[in-house]
């Protein structure tokens, strides 16, 4: 099972071609076994105001609501719950600072799966296992 960046999820739906090679094998891999793409429950809010804003673009005509029920069918939604909330808090100083990106972190974190993301600075904080 994989944890997807908000980011991810609107490359997924707009443009996969910028996807590494190793996030695109990976979310193909958990996809052929069935495995699990998720997100945090806060990434459709994101994608929610990205879309509402013209910040994505998606592949097919969709509106907010059927693109984000497309999204909830191809990924399992994680609640922000007590376990997220307190991994959020001890996310290290050289975790980025913005309250969406430490509640993605955390929630990976808190369900033991690695997060699909292009972000250096997560990447770089050594805080939660990551696949790019």
């Amino acid at each position: 099972m994989l944890v997807l960046d908000t980011h991810v999820v609107a490359w997924l739906a707009g443009a996969p071609e910028k996807l590494s090679r190793q996030a695109s094998q990976a979310i193909e891999h958990a996809r052929t076994l069935n495995a699990g793409l998720c997100i945090a429950g806060v990434t459709l809010v994101e994608l929610a105001v990205m879309l509402a804003r013209g910040r994505l673009q998606v592949q097919f005509q969709a509106t907010l609501d059927s693109f984000l029920e497309e999204v909830e069918r191809m990924c399992v939604v994680l609640p922000i719950d007590r376990h997220t909330a307190n991994h959020v808090t001890h996310l290290p100083a050289s975790y980025p600072r913005d309250p969406i990106d430490r509640i993605i972190g955390a929630t990976a974190i808190a369900h033991g799966m690695p997060l699909v993301t292009a972000d250096e600075r997560i990447r770089k904080s050594g805080a939660v296992t990551t696949i790019w």
